[in-house]
Formats: C-alpha cells, sequence, structure tokens
C-alpha cells in the first residue's frame, strides 16, 4: 500500500523493488522474522538499497496502518545516472561544479544544502546510496522545492566518482578541519567537485586520502565547527565571488 512517500507492507515493497521504484530506504521493524521478511532482506541486499532496524514504535508513528514490520520511502524525485551527467556538463561548454556528500544523514540538513546548490549554480549533487540522507518531505520542504531543480546522483562508492570527476579533469576539494590551508589559498575558478562530510563523522579518512585538494573555514569562536549546510554555503559561496570576480 502506497500513501504519499511512502509504502507500506512487505509484499508491497518488494513489488516496487521488482518495478525499481525510487526507494531511498527501508525501515524494518526490530527482531522482525518469517520467510518473507527474508526474502525483502535478501532483495534489499540484492539491489543495495538503504535500510536499518527499528523501533516497532517508528513504524506505528509513520502509519496506523497494518505496515507488516517494513515500511520503504520513496523519492520523490528521480535520479540522475553519474557519468551520463558529468560528461554532458562537462561536453556543455560551462565551467562545472558538482558537490558530493560523504554520507549526510540529516534530510534537513541535505534540504537546505540542496537549496544553497540550486542558488549557485551547482551542476549536480553526489550521495552515496548506503547511508545517506533521503530525499523525504522534510528535504523537499527545507531545499524550498529546490530538489526538483538540481540533478542528484546516488552511487555505490564515493571514491569511484571521485576518481570519475578527477579523470574527467575536475579538481576535487574536501572541505575538512584536517588540514592547514584555508578556503581562501584554493582556486575555484576552474572545473571543480567540493566535498562535504558527515555531520558527525567528516569525511571518511579513505576519502580525504585521495582528493586533489583539502580546504578548512577560519574559525575564531569556541566551537570548533559549523553546520556542514552553513559550511558549504561558505565554499559554495567563495567559488561564486571567484568565478564573479
Amino acid at each position: 500500500m502506497e500513501q504519499e512517500h511512502h509504502i507500506f507492507g512487505i509484499r508491497a515493497i518488494l513489488e516496487a523493488i521488482r518495478n525499481k521504484k525510487e526507494i531511498d530506504k527501508v525501515f524494518i521493524q526490530k527482531e522482525a522474522q518469517g520467510n518473507l521478511m527474508k526474502d525483502l532482506l535478501g532483495a534489499l541486499k540484492k539491489e543495495n538499497i538503504n535500510f536499518s532496524y527499528v523501533p516497532v514504535e517508528k513504524l506505528n508513528r509513520i502509519t496506523k496502518l497494518n505496515h507488516q514490520g517494513a515500511i520503504a520511502s520513496i523519492s520523490p524525485v528521480k535520479f540522475y545516472d553519474m557519468e551520463t551527467l558529468i560528461n554532458q556538463v562537462t561536453e556543455s561548454g560551462k565551467m562545472p561544479l558538482f558537490l558530493i556528500l560523504d554520507q549526510l544523514s540529516d534530510a534537513r540538513n541535505f534540504g537546505a544544502i540542496i537549496r544553497t546548490a540550486e542558488c549557485t549554480g551547482v551542476n549536480g549533487i553526489i550521495v552515496q546510496k548506503a547511508g545517506s540522507a533521503p530525499v523525504n518531505g522534510d528535504t523537499v520542504k527545507t531545499s524550498a522545492g529546490a530538489v526538483f531543480n538540481i540533478p542528484i546522483c546516488k552511487v555505490e562508492h564515493i571514491k569511484d566518482a571521485i576518481f570519475y570527476l578527477q579523470g574527467s579533469g575536475i579538481k576535487t576539494v574536501a572541505a575538512t578541519e584536517k588540514t592547514e590551508d584555508s578556503i581562501y589559498d584554493i582556486n575555484f575558478n576552474e572545473p571543480v567537485a567540493i566535498i562535504m562530510g558527515s555531520e558527525d563523522r567528516g569525511i571518511n579518512p579513505s576519502v580525504l586520502k585521495i582528493v586533489d585538494e583539502k580546504a578548512k573555514l577560519p574559525m575564531y569562536g569556541t566551537i570548533g565547527s559549523l553546520n556542514v549546510s552553513v559550511a558549504c554555503g561558505a565554499f559554495l559561496y567563495e567559488t561564486v565571488r571567484q568565478r564573479t570576480v
């Protein structure tokens, strides 16, 4: 059964998977058992669909209908193929600007970033299938509808996306405190992809090892870091500033 951006029930979710619906995430009741549930878990793993185990109370808050211990969150947007999008942008003659989000998990932060990205001319946002924030009602609302105007790509591994961007002549810049280089030392007036990390862990160390450059924002207060959507805005508008002077 489908209602707004959710599908309820194991059989309904399995049917959605077979029909290639854009499933963002599936919530599974903790300790759920049975052959049908095993079939669902097998399908989720085979298709590399993001899922997590949650208390039954969370499922009951989403719906009062019979969910059978499983609820799927359906994306309101269609995702783009990353390689196709990058090729289209590089061949268009535009100065490429991409944004990579390394397992950002909060839907409202995701929406705020999408809104800023759309306003600053980002050509596409790249996220990892597993562990990333869903595109749900909160995302749509906080993006002020910008989620419908900017291409979003889901990939198996962030590192593969970085290698493809680099192979396409696009510099990768990681926003991280683990560097001595300031954002104002970086040249953004060239093809570039900016990488932002998750709210709690930042960018994965294995990702930091393969990027072209790293940059940090100067901090003068007692708090050691900014909200990721605010930091992302600073990086994107420094890019705009450099490209418009």
